[in-house]
């Protein structure tokens, strides 16, 4: 994660497609969720980490992502 961090802080933009909400949220500058090929969110990790549809879709549940 520091490798792909570093990288994105030389201003290069980089495709990450990861289903681990951790790295997501502490890596990413924004984010577009996708369930069974629809986007479903985009934002900020600090604007979908309460979305009730991302929690559900990706965790199976309503939870707070943050």
């Amino acid at each position: 994660m520091e490798k792909i961090k570093a990288v994105r802080d030389q201003g290069i933009t980089i495709l990450f497609v990861e289903h681990d909400m951790n790295a997501v949220m502490s890596t990413c500058d924004e984010i577009t969720c996708i369930n069974f090929g629809c986007k479903i969110a985009e934002g900020t990790p600090q604007n979908l980490c309460q979305h009730p549809e991302v929690a559900k879709a990706y965790l199976g549940e309503e939870i707070d992502l943050c």
